[in-house]
């Protein structure tokens, strides 16, 4: 056994190369079942952040359903989702370049089934009864105004005109069938909430011409998240409600709501994009369902009769995207050691396939660090979560005496959690002696809604406590160099990262990835989607708008005097460019050591190969240069302006 080589930390050589990462990896989505078939989308980094649709028979074969230059992406409320439906072997799919909604079968070219209009679709189901998709529509065509969100109906062949059939509040999502066709099932909410706020599950009785006759709530409110209604084989409407504080699974039936799990658990997560699924019926009384519980996914069989939950023991500690038909269930599903995949799993013999694996890179566990769940003190008295990767690689050890440098993640949303899924993008920091740790501040999911709502009025405050308190925790426990510390963060972490920068003075520098700076511009220049989301966070606008001016670090610029960079894509329309642009100005002008990378074509989060490539080696420049240590490989070098 080769005795490992004493090197700074920082300085390891490693084999999780940017190469590696954006070569080798695809992004795996949305799953769909039909008949023995199985589908899923794959964004690949390799066809400039293309994402195509794959077909798996029955017999093992494999194969691209759907081929260039289509792209099967939606961008209702920006971030998509529930961009395909299949049903008998043709595939109907929205293409994100004209927005249009096509129909693709087999051995055929794609057809458009969609007029050239500034229209968006997602979330698709088809009506078999009356030949027509029923789906989420998301109305651009007047410029200057609001879009306007709808259900609509479109039939295959025609005019391609939608014909509305729920409207009238900001927004919609989840139309689902009932097995006879006779009713709708679908959540709507309004400004100024978001759906992990107050949604309302909507049913309508429907007419033998698809229109809507009486329609009445059977769920929902003011204080109560709705998430992914479901119909089972006979005809019962199936749910997820946080009414008690944890998202659990409810069941309407005779008209009245009834529970079906009782846990601190959250069997549903934040509805960013549309078609989510975490549950399915296997049989009329059967459920396939996943939850989390402190941070780690777990897959069971719920007896619908009997209440019962049987957890499966499954090697994976991330499991979503579940999709289910009799005797097996399919999802996507991740650990520490694997990367995610499309994984089989035959439920009377307990037998996994894998089906397509995200990444087919090996790497020796040498190389790897595994996440360590931790719990840490902060403000007010409250209690925080992470997860803690120490440096890791079976070639080196430190110098004697020293700590490694601690990079703190912040993740985006600010409402999404962090993963313990194996992430080569962690795992480049780690292997090169860099310790990182993945901060689930509060306001983050899987804690129940206390936990996620601790956020509300706070932004810019508690977050960036518990980002500074983990840090000083593993500080204080001897476990990294205090004088080393930098965090980095993308969207609402980006946020998170500047104010941290900006208002404390714990990290010596920073990331920001297409970053928010300046709230009030954030509030006045973003989508839909997200346009009120700051009213909960931060406060009402313009009437608060004091508080958006105090929580801008592009207002507070003499506080920073740590080196921060930044990578922006200049189509992003969530966090439009000029948000980094003034910022970077603003530390340019004061003489702090600042760099600026700028990424045309990419929007809001990097999808193309070489720009992932440069911001992960960039970011790893920056702060080689910072910190004074030697790098085992060279990379390109970014501009360092004021060094």
């Amino acid at each position: 056994m080769i005795k490992p080589q004493i090197a700074p930390l920082g300085s390891w050589r490693s084999p999780i190369t940017t190469e590696l990462i954006t070569n080798s990896a695809i992004r795996l989505g949305q799953i769909a079942l039909d008949g023995e078939d199985i589908y899923w989308s794959e964004q690949r980094p390799s066809e400039q952040g293309r994402t195509v649709v794959v077909r798996r028979t029955a017999d093992g074969q494999t194969q691209d359903v759907i081929a260039a230059p289509f792209n099967v992406r939606t961008r209702v409320h920006e971030y998509g989702g529930g961009s395909f439906l299949v049903v008998d072997g043709t595939v109907y799919f929205s293409n994100v370049a004209d927005g249009r909604l096509y129909r693709q079968d087999t051995g055929k070219s794609p057809q458009p089934i969609t007029s050239v209009a500034a229209m968006r679709y997602g979330d698709g189901i088809f009506d078999n009864q009356r030949h027509r998709i029923i789906c989420v529509c998301e109305d651009h065509t007047i410029a200057g105004r609001e879009p306007i969100n709808t259900l609509v109906s479109l039939e295959l062949e025609g005019d391609g005109n939608p014909q509305l059939l729920v409207y009238g509040n900001d927004f919609y999502t989840s139309p689902r069938l009932s097995p006879d066709g006779s009713r709708l099932a679908w959540l709507t909410w309004n400004h100024p909430n978001m759906p992990w706020d107050s949604t309302q599950l909507w049913v309508g009785e429907l007419k033998a011409d698809g229109s809507l006759g009486h329609t009445e709530q059977v769920a929902g409110g003011p204080d109560e998240s709705i998430f992914q209604p479901e119909w089972s084989p006979d005809g019962n409407l199936y749910f997820i409600s946080d009414q008690t504080g944890w998202w659990n699974l409810y069941r309407w039936r005779d008209e009245s709501v009834e529970s079906l799990t009782e846990m601190k658990a959250e069997f549903g997560k934040p509805q960013w994009n549309l078609g989510m699924s975490t549950y399915a019926f296997e049989s009329t009384n059967r459920i396939i369902c996943t939850y989390t519980q402190q941070g780690t996914w777990h897959l069971a069989s719920l007896d619908t009769t009997t209440r019962q939950l049987q957890p499966l023991d499954l090697p994976y500690t991330d499991i979503d995207s579940l999709q289910a038909t009799r005797g097996r269930v399919v999802f996507r599903a991740s650990s520490p050691a694997q990367p995610a995949a499309i994984v089989q799993l035959h439920l009377t013999t307990g037998t996994l396939d894998v089906l397509r694996r995200s990444s087919e890179v090996i790497i020796d566990t040498g190389y790897l660090s595994q996440p360590q769940a931790i719990e840490f003190p902060t403000t007010n008295g409250q209690t925080a979560y992470a997860l803690f990767y120490p440096p890791q690689n079976r070639d080196y050890t430190a110098v004697p005496g020293e700590k490694p440098p601690l990079l703190v993640k912040s993740h985006g949303g600010p409402t999404a959690a962090t993963s313990s899924s194996l992430n080569f993008g962690i795992q480049y920091w780690t292997s090169r002696g860099i310790a990182v740790l993945d901060v689930n501040y509060r306001g983050s999911t899987g804690y129940g809604r206390e936990y996620r709502q601790q956020l509300d009025g706070e932004w810019g405050i508690v977050d960036v406590d518990d980002c500074v308190y983990g840090a000083r925790y593993l500080v204080e426990r001897g476990e990294v160099d205090g004088d080393r510390l930098v965090i980095s963060g993308g969207s609402a972490g980006g946020y998170t990262t500047l104010c941290a920068l900006t208002f404390r003075d714990t990290f010596k520098a920073g990331a920001s990835y297409y970053g928010v700076s300046d709230l009030e511009a954030l509030a006045q220049d973003t989508h839909k989607f997200e346009s009120r989301y700051l009213d909960r966070l931060v406060g009402a606008y313009p009437q608060q708008r004091q508080l958006y001016v105090v929580r801008s670090p592009v207002h507070f610029t003499d506080r920073l005097t740590c080196p921060v960079i930044f990578f922006q894509g200049l189509e992003d329309k969530v966090v439009p460019p000029n948000q980094a642009q003034t910022m970077v100005e603003a530390l340019r002008t004061k003489g702090l050591p600042v760099a600026y990378v700028m990424f045309e074509g990419e929007e809001h989060g990097f999808r193309r190969p070489e720009s992932i490539k440069r911001s992960l080696d960039g970011e790893l420049y920056f702060y080689s240069r910072i910190f004074g240590f030697e790098l085992a490989e060279p990379v390109e070098p970014v501009v360092i302006e004021n060094l």
